[in-house]
């Protein structure tokens, strides 16, 4: 969630001392001496808690040389110590007045409290009231790391404070130098109960120069939200050139908000990106308007649209996700801007379901109107079929297990069985969008109901679930299929056994005792042959071929195809569990299937006759902790070669240091390869500091992920970026590559500053890196506590 520019400051001290000092009432003296004589070491107790109620901590002053009169005063000298709960105060004097309840602290004054760290020559305070004033405090704050100082903090109560030219940073401490980088303020008030605060002639300085300055700057004191303006944000790409954005952040309400990002881009022009957000009761979600009036490039006005909500109403649960654009070339020029996993595919898709659980099982009501935006181009190779529309879709879907005690005679070796059962009942009308190619096959409405009962049983280390289903559907088309009739149907039963052990055992591997596993399994599947060409197929498609699909009764997903599927897949896994950690250290398997007869109802419409399917090959191993690796293995045995393979391999000896490499082969289709990597290059890394540190140490560093293409022999979607660490600020600049097309791509240019502690500006150069290298770690994550919430 984006915040705006929080702004931690020196006058955070007088909160600190506030939570410590403002529960201080009317002190009353223990007995002092008749002739305040001095004392070596002495101390004195005093608001000392009542016996009876003991509502007060003791506050307890220490110190070489100290006296005390009853009811009037206290004073001490050399190593004064006073405590009070969390508070730690030490000081060369004190004096503390009992009659108007004032302490005035001089010397090397230094405040200790809950890991913040406070330091200054003069504190006078009136601590019934909380009124006073700090003179030229120094401070260190635990929870960001940063450090700061003002001229004079002054308190008007526990809840309202000001600083008169303070300063903040989170760079360590050098005597005589100024810090990277520092936020300076004329005068900063502080309302606590609002909490709010209020910087006048504020400044952000990096390396001296002025970056980002504002009269007057209101920040939230803590991670609450305040409306207030972000850092700017900075883009560079061959397709928008640079580009500029200021986004201002609106907290409408605790359970609404928005943000409004007006941009510039050098070769496009002037828009605005919008989000409104909103939580309310039973509802949530967001809305994006993203706008480009008069694009100087496309030479038209460009816009995109993103709804998305979650919420019940009435029992019923409801989700709505769209997303719209403009033309059919936004997804190329504005690829930021686009969130679906399928930039040329975008959904438009509302779904409502209501679910009931009763004493025999679960009852689900449902239904759908999906729409598509397909973004075709103007390349007719590029072009792609769409997807078909359902609008709408209504269903009920029953699920239900049999009472155990009507199951009590059913008890196959030995074993009590239970049986479940499940019926699927669904209508669809299918169209195609506006913008499908013109040769693809119209729509139509379907009537479907799927149906299943099955009765599992098993132990702890075996189970077996034979299991009979059935697959109806009815159709009646907007045109005649290839023989001429309009409405069709078909009834296809399964027959299925799924069967499988666990067996484990102690043993060692490499000297390192090991738990071992042996888990074969077995599916066995009979579907008869159905003749399905004369069928349409609005929603089946071919299922990707791995270790679960083998496990699969249909090889296809959805409901207008069902294989003729009469087979037995038989596998196994074999893994090697640490004994002392309950860590996998390596993993084996092996799974392939056998047809009893030809296979006709396929993907490619080619009947398949081979008896032996693809040998599927997986093993994981971490015989090191640095070191890690796994690979998949699809064999032709009529070939004698593998079909496709995917090989990673992955090595990390420490933090910021971790390379991986892997290899893709798609026969016929892809050959790629990818190396991925976070490296330091030059130079100390960093460590976390405390308040005593006094020094930034500086690295280079070095991350990204190429990809190239074997096949075409050229990179592919690739980004390589350099960090360097000075432990106050990291410094972020990458490059990245996207392919939109067989010979178009898109090139960007990423620049960000992170100063830590306090918020990054530019591009989000650190979310692109953490997308596409695998196992890479943020430099600041331990200096920087609130990393996962940055804008």
């Amino acid at each position: 969630m984006p915040r705006p520019l929080s702004l931690p400051h020196p006058a955070l001290l007088p909160t600190l001392i506030a939570l410590a000092l403002c529960a201080w009432g009317e002190a009353s003296a223990q007995q002092a001496e008749a002739d305040n004589n001095l004392q070596l070491r002495g101390s004195r107790v005093l608001g000392a808690p009542s016996k009876a109620t003991g509502t007060k901590p003791a506050l307890v002053i220490s110190a070489t040389k100290l006296t005390a009169q009853t009811d009037q005063r206290a004073e001490g000298t050399d190593g004064v110590e006073l405590r009070y709960g969390e508070l730690v105060l030490n000081t060369d004097t004190l004096n503390y007045r009992v009659v108007d309840d004032f302490a005035r602290a001089e010397g090397h004054v230094r405040i200790d409290h809950n890991g913040n760290v406070f330091t200054g020559p003069l504190l006078q305070l009136y601590v019934n009231r909380f009124q006073g004033e700090f003179l030229t405090p120094s401070f260190f704050l635990a929870a960001t790391g940063g450090r700061g100082k003002a001229k004079v903090l002054k308190f008007q109560d526990s809840e309202h404070m000001s600083a008169l030219e303070g300063s903040y940073s989170s760079c360590p401490a050098v005597e005589n130098q100024e810090p990277d980088w520092q936020i300076t303020a004329r005068e900063l008030r502080m309302d606590l109960a609002a909490n709010e605060g209020q910087a006048d002639g504020a400044v952000l300085r990096f390396l001296g120069v002025p970056i980002l300055a504002a009269p007057s700057l209101s920040f939230p004191l803590t991670s609450a939200r305040k409306s207030g303006w972000l850092p700017p944000s900075i883009f560079l790409d061959n397709r928008g050139g640079l580009e500029l954005g200021v986004p201002y952040y609106w907290n409408i309400a605790p359970q609404r908000d928005a943000t409004f990002s007006p941009f510039v881009m050098t070769k496009r022009g002037v828009g605005l990106d919008s989000e409104f957000r909103y939580l309310e009761p039973g509802h949530a979600g967001r809305i994006n308007v993203d706008l480009l009036p008069g694009d100087r490039v496309f030479g038209r006005s460009r816009w995109g649209l993103k709804f998305n909500n979650d919420g019940v109403l009435g029992g019923w649960h409801y989700r709505l996700k769209s997303e719209r654009v403009s033309d059919d070339d936004y997804w190329k020029d504005m690829s930021r801007r686009v969130e679906s996993q399928t930039p040329r595919l975008l959904a438009g898709d509302f779904r409502l379901n209501r679910q009931r659980e009763l004493s025999w099982g679960v009852i689900d009501t449902y239904a759908r109107i999906q729409r598509w935006q397909t973004l075709q181009g103007s390349d007719a190779l590029t072009q792609f079929d769409s997807p078909y529309q359902r609008s709408p879709q209504f269903g009920i879907r029953v699920t239900t297990a049999a009472d155990e005690a009507v199951l009590d005679s059913f008890r196959p070796w030995g074993r009590k069985a239970r049986l479940e059962g499940g019926l699927e009942l669904e209508y669809n009308r299918f169209d195609l969008p506006s913008s499908a190619l013109p040769g693809q096959a119209r729509g139509g409405q379907r009537v479907h109901a799927l149906g299943h009962v099955s009765a599992p049983m098993g132990g702890e280390a075996w189970w077996l679930i034979p299991r009979a289903a059935f697959n109806a559907a009815a159709y009646d088309l907007e045109r005649p299929g290839p023989d001429g009739r309009r409405r069709m149907g078909r009834i296809i039963p399964t027959l299925s056994v799924d069967h499988g052990w666990v067996f484990e055992r102690d043993t060692k591997l490499f000297g390192r005792p090991m738990r071992q596993s042996l888990e074969p399994r077995l599916l066995y599947v009979n579907t008869p042959f159905r003749d399905q060409s004369h069928l349409p197929n609005f929603d089946a498609a071919a299922k990707d071929f791995n270790f679960d699909s083998i496990y699969a009764e249909n090889p296809f997903s959805g409901v207008d195809r069902v294989s003729d599927l009469h087979a037995v897949s038989v596998g196994a896994t074999s893994r090697w569990v640490s004994a002392s950690k309950g860590e996998e250290i390596l993993r084996l398997g092996a799974v392939q299937r056998f047809l009893f007869r030809d296979q006709r109802i396929t993907p490619d419409l080619e009947p398949v006759t081979q008896r032996f399917s693809d040998l599927l090959l997986a093993a994981a191993a971490q015989l090191e902790e640095r070191w890690w690796a796994d690979g998949t293995l699809q064999f032709n045995s009529d070939v004698s070669r593998s079909v496709r393979s995917v090989l990673r391999l992955r090595y990390s000896p420490g933090p910021f240091k971790t390379v991986s490499v892997a290899y893709r082969l798609a026969r016929a289709q892809s050959e790629q390869v990818e190396l991925a990597w976070q490296w330091p290059i030059y130079g100390q890394p960093v460590t976390s500091r405390g308040a005593d540190s006094k020094a930034c140490g500086g690295a280079w560093y070095s991350a990204g992920r190429v990809q190239y293409s074997l096949r075409d022999r050229r990179l592919t979607d690739s980004v390589v970026g350099f960090e360097y660490d000075a432990g106050c600020w990291v410094w972020r600049v990458g490059v990245e590559r996207l392919s939109t097309g067989r010979a178009e791509t898109n090139t960007r240019l990423m620049l960000q500053l992170e100063l830590v502690g306090l918020s990054q500006l530019g591009s989000n150069a650190l979310n692109v890196l953490k997308d596409n290298v695998p196992g890479y770690r943020r430099l600041s994550s331990d200096r920087s506590p609130s990393s996962d919430s940055q804008p």
